[in-house]
C-alpha cells in the first residue's frame, strides 16, 4: 500500500472544467495535483497570474497550487510527463488536436484520463463510469499493444448527462 499521494497533472487547468478539477483534487487523499498545463497564454505565469479575474468559485486558489507555474500543454509535454504519474485532460482545443495531444502525453508513458469527447468513439479506448462497466479498464493492454505503450494509455469519460443517469438506471436494472 502507498503511503504518499501521487503526483497527478492538469492539462487545461485555467479553463473552466480544469479550475473545476482544482478544487476537487486540491485536498485530495489520494493525489496531489503537482503540474498544471494550459494554453500558451498562460504558460509561464504562476496558476494564481494566470486564473485572475477568471477563477470561477468563491473560496480563493488554492494556495499550493495557486504558485505553481503553468506550462504550455502543447509545447511542454515532456516536462509535464516528468513531474506526474498521470495527467487529467480538460483541454479546449478542437478534437483532432485533443486526440493528437492526448495520444503525445500516453506515448511519453503517461496515462491520460479525458474529459474532452475527443476519444470517446476511439475503439481502444475505454469509456467507463466505474460503477457500470469497470471491466471496460481491459481495453487498456490492448490499446497499449495496439501502440507499442507501455505505461502510457488514454480512457475517456462519458457526457455528464450519461455519467449523471447511467449509475441509477444501473441500480434499478434488477428491479
Amino acid at each position: 500500500m502507498r503511503n504518499e499521494k501521487i503526483p497527478v497533472g492538469i492539462l487545461g487547468a485555467t479553463g473552466m472544467v480544469g479550475q473545476r478539477f482544482i478544487t476537487l483534487l486540491a485536498n485530495h487523499p489520494w493525489f496531489d495535483v503537482t503540474c498544471v498545463a494550459a494554453s500558451s497564454r498562460s504558460a509561464g505565469k504562476t496558476y494564481a497570474e494566470a486564473v485572475h479575474g477568471r477563477w470561477n468559485f468563491k473560496n480563493p486558489v488554492p494556495a499550493h497550487i495557486g504558485t505553481l507555474k503553468v506550462y504550455d500543454a502543447v509545447e511542454e509535454v515532456a516536462p509535464v510527463c516528468k513531474q506526474v504519474e498521470f495527467v487529467f485532460s480538460a483541454m479546449s482545443l478542437d478534437k483532432e488536436k485533443v486526440r493528437a495531444l492526448e495520444e503525445q502525453y500516453a506515448a511519453h508513458e503517461t496515462p491520460v484520463v479525458s474529459n474532452n469527447s475527443a476519444h470517446r468513439w476511439t475503439k481502444d479506448v475505454p469509456m467507463f463510469i466505474p460503477e457500470i462497466n469497470h471491466h471496460h479498464t481491459a481495453l487498456i493492454d490492448i490499446q497499449r499493444k495496439n501502440r507499442s505503450w507501455e505505461k502510457g494509455f488514454i480512457t475517456a469519460k462519458p457526457n455528464c448527462s450519461i455519467q449523471s443517469y447511467v449509475p441509477i438506471l444501473e441500480a434499478l436494472k434488477d428491479y
